[in-house]
């Protein structure tokens, strides 16, 4: 059986460093048998990924809904180095319990969940059916640093 990060590199993908806090906060808190992170921003190596309002284009100055999806996993295998940092492995994660996504929004932009999906879909495939959860998608004005997205996660911890 592999573990959790042998499975993130056969998709292709690796759990980053813990990005640092851009404010006044931790990146994840353990409290009973639960983790819960706080909204994670697409960084990659302490820069920001991409920056803008999520719209239906490939117009300049915009991000398109397949870059937005493709942040979102940025913003949860950052998610995943948060929860590493606080229980030490990944494979204490018994299951994904709640994924909050927060996209910022052109007006006339209503695709949230599909944003949303960049993050569900991702967990699925390293979790399996532990990676099944519940889910808020929200269109918001503006998110820190004028990213696209922002999430934040529950985690069940096994005892």
């Amino acid at each position: 059986m592999s573990t959790i990060a042998e499975k993130i590199a056969e998709l292709g993908y690796t759990v980053p460093e813990i990005a640092a806090p851009v404010a006044a906060y931790v990146p994840a808190t353990q409290v009973g048998n639960f983790v819960y992170t706080s909204g994670q921003i697409p960084l990659v190596e302490g820069k920001v990924a991409g920056c803008g309002k999520v719209k239906n284009t490939n117009e300049a100055g915009f991000v398109s809904l397949a870059q937005a999806q493709k942040l979102v996993e940025v913003c949860t295998l950052n998610a995943l180095a948060a929860v590493q940092g606080v229980v030490g492995s990944l494979d204490k994660i018994k299951r994904v319990v709640k994924v909050t996504v927060f996209v910022a929004s052109d007006p006339e932009f209503t695709d949230q969940a599909l944003v949303a999906n960049g993050a569900s879909l991702l967990l699925g495939k390293i979790f399996g059916e532990s990676g099944v959860h519940v889910r808020s998608a929200v269109g918001v004005a503006v998110l820190p640093l004028d990213v696209p997205v922002e999430a934040e996660f529950v985690f069940e911890i096994a005892e």
